[in-house]
């Protein structure tokens, strides 16, 4: 807001008020978005519980790792249960390609 009210501030003297109007809006829908994505981020890393559990974790959850679709979800469960997550391209779980996107994200306990 405060931002919005310096803008309209520091703006010449021969601007029209139409101008300052449009300048204002764009200003203001940017900062709505900007705040929108912040809070998103808050959610996501209140979310966050750190790595996902190989060994017991739901079909559901294991779909929001990337690249982890239904089939690939079906087949680390059918696979259960894993000394560690690096058991996954071994046993041709999922591709190497695939366990390196995700492997940060999980573990096997």
């Amino acid at each position: 807001m405060i931002g919005l009210l310096s803008l309209s501030g520091c703006s010449p003297a021969n601007r029209s008020p139409d101008a300052i109007r449009q300048d204002t809006a764009k200003a203001t829908a940017a900062a709505a978005r900007d705040t929108k994505a912040v809070a998103q981020g808050v959610f996501d890393g209140l979310k966050a519980k750190g790595p996902l559990n190989i060994n017991s974790a739901t079909k559901q959850e294991l779909e929001t790792l990337p690249g982890i679709d239904s089939a690939a979800a079906d087949r680390i469960i059918s696979g259960r249960p894993y000394k560690d997550s690096a058991e996954l391209p071994r046993r041709h779980v999922i591709s190497k390609a695939e366990y390196d996107r995700i492997a940060s994200q999980i573990k096997a306990q």
